[in-house]
């Protein structure tokens, strides 16, 4: 059948930051595979690698954990517990040298730091239970995503550490008091900051696409660079319609995607929407009234009735996010760029290899592009975050613990630690930068030794600042990725109502369900099951319902920060 009908129903390694920081995400090994993050990420699809080897310690960090220990303070160590998101299936420092290296980070850190590991799927209701019974939690909590309307009422209520107090304090955290005032604002309740983030890349959504599709297709369709709706859209049209594969059967689609709308949000900045919220007249209001809203939703209506992305889309499960564009089935990406690498080395990986359909003698590759248009969804410059517990941090110098711990981890000593391992083990220092070994079978066993500790790391100051301090030599799949990150940063629009919208109580307790009917309206509208009226309408009851309090709540906050 066809589609339409169908829908019709560091050296060059300095720059490794970005993908040091992205690592916190994914498998630890450095590689990056499976990685995931937020704001129309993988992280919300799934996320989520003993042998003998040289027993050898690195002089590195032997050298940095003396010294550390030199200028520790004296006495007894504090034991500080540390729940830890568990993204790696339950394989995450086990091992001949796992002990070895949890002991290296509680030398340098002078912190006896004691490990919880939690399941990524079940981190939200793990959580909520510490909520109910505050003196059962961690003394330090880890958290998913962005701050939710529970922990914005346990905050309310003082069941965490106001780190106003501490973290700036440069002598004492010179990591963590250089975050971002910005990221900082957005995790901030009634004037208290209630968590650390895990920064993230500012600039990391965009388009990825089948190069050598795009080089096969651009005379005979006359492409140009995806730089505007118009040319991105004429991409997926050849795509879908060109026999890009050039095996005469009628069996690509132009966009892969799933029942995860991320992508859409990131469409929807090409247009001028803002990300999530925008400033209108002077006025912060939701994206979705914004004029040029329905002008983004039309053309993404577009592609659904031109049979320019899959029929099902709305159904597709998220675990095989990306899976089409793997199989051959979909040449266009549009979300984190770095799903974008993985792609491009999955299809050089030699148990994988995809042949080029240019030369097949070499492997298909994807290009990846930044802003459309002159604008990118910007993340919110972090995806998780650490709080303290108010309960069980019930003395000043346990709480100076927890956070000397979490400063000392964005030390270039322990992140190279906990992203690479032991030196001479899980990688080499060649020519003064080290170099990755852990990419054979062996070496992924024994990235097991340190798998899942970078789970623990802010990554502060800022990603670029914190993980630069660490050389490493990359490949040519991370250079793409990195200078992809710089070319979409000046164009990321951020959500200028984020800090406002955690200080909503309006927002607090009926947000996430008023969003969610938001998207699911422009899904249905998108699949042709409501008419634009029917649509128009419905974002109407919502305001209604609850959002023009929303509204209000926040533009209260904007105009007396003004």
């Amino acid at each position: 059948m066809k589609k339409k009908s169908l829908n019709k129903v560091f050296a060059l390694a300095l720059a490794s930051a970005m993908t040091l920081s992205l690592a916190a995400c994914g498998n630890g090994s450095g590689s990056n595979e499976g990685s995931g993050s937020s704001a129309g990420n993988e992280s919300s699809q799934s996320t989520a690698e003993d042998s003998s080897a040289s027993s050898e310690e690195s002089q590195q960090d032997s050298e940095s954990s003396e010294s550390s220990q030199e200028e520790q303070p004296s006495g007894e160590r504090q034991t500080i517990t540390f729940s830890v998101i568990d993204v790696n299936a339950g394989s995450n420092n086990v091992g001949e040298y796992a002990e070895q290296i949890l002991n290296q980070i509680k030398d340098y850190t002078n912190v006896n730091v004691e490990l919880t590991w939690v399941a990524n799927d079940a981190l939200a209701d793990k959580n909520a239970l510490y909520l109910t019974n505050p003196g059962t939690m961690p003394h330090i909590i880890t958290w998913g995503g962005t701050v939710t309307a529970n922990v914005v009422e346990a905050a309310k209520q003082g069941a965490f550490v106001d780190l106003n107090e501490y973290v700036w304090d440069s002598a004492k955290y010179p990591n963590l008091s250089g975050m971002s005032k910005e990221v900082a604002a957005n995790l901030t309740v009634d004037g208290k900051l209630i968590a650390i983030p895990r920064t993230r890349v500012v600039g990391r959504n965009g388009l990825s696409y089948r190069t050598d599709w795009f080089e096969k297709l651009k005379d005979e369709y006359n492409l140009t660079e995806p730089n505007t709706p118009e040319a991105v859209k004429e991409m997926l049209k050849a795509f879908t319609y060109g026999d890009p594969d050039g095996n005469g059967v009628d069996d690509t689609i132009g966009m892969e995607m799933t029942k995860h709308t991320g992508p859409f949000d990131i469409i929807q900045t090409w247009f001028g929407c803002g990300n999530g919220w925008a400033e209108v007249d002077g006025q912060l209001v939701p994206v979705w009234m914004q004029p040029e809203y329905m002008e983004a939703v039309d053309y993404i209506k577009s592609l659904y009735d031109e049979g320019l992305m899959p029929a099902d889309w709305h159904t597709r499960p998220t675990d095989g996010w990306s899976d089409g564009c793997k199989k051959g089935e979909n040449g266009v990406f549009i979300d984190v760029l770095d799903s974008g690498k993985r792609i491009w080395k999955y299809f050089e990986d030699e148990a994988t290899f995809t042949p080029s359909v240019v030369n097949p003698e070499e492997a298909a590759h994807m290009t990846l592009h930044g802003a459309v248009n002159g604008h990118t969804l910007a993340t919110a410059g972090y995806a998780g975050y650490f709080t303290l517990s108010a309960t069980t941090l019930d003395t000043p110098e346990k709480i100076e613990a927890a956070l000397t711990l979490l400063d000392k981890l964005n030390d270039p000593e322990m992140l190279v630690l906990t992203q690479y391992g032991l030196e001479g083990v899980n990688y080499d220092i060649v020519d003064g930068l080290l170099v990755d070994t852990d990419n054979t079978e062996e070496g992924k066993a024994l990235a097991q030794n340190y798998l899942g500790l970078n789970q623990m790391i802010p990554f502060l100051p800022t990603t670029e600042e914190t993980t630069a301090r660490v050389e490493r030599q990359i490949d040519k799949y991370d250079q793409a990725q990195n200078e992809a990150y710089e070319a979409a940063l000046p164009y990321a629009v951020m959500n200028p109502a984020m800090p406002y919208l955690v200080n909503s109580p309006t927002y607090a307790s009926e947000g996430a369900s008023l969003d969610e009917a938001a998207t699911a309206a422009r899904t249905q509208y998108i699949c042709g099951a409501i008419d634009k009226a029917a649509f128009e309408a419905e974002l109407q009851r919502i305001r209604d319902n609850g959002y023009d309090t929303v509204i209000a709540e926040v533009n209260e906050q904007y105009k007396a920060n003004q």
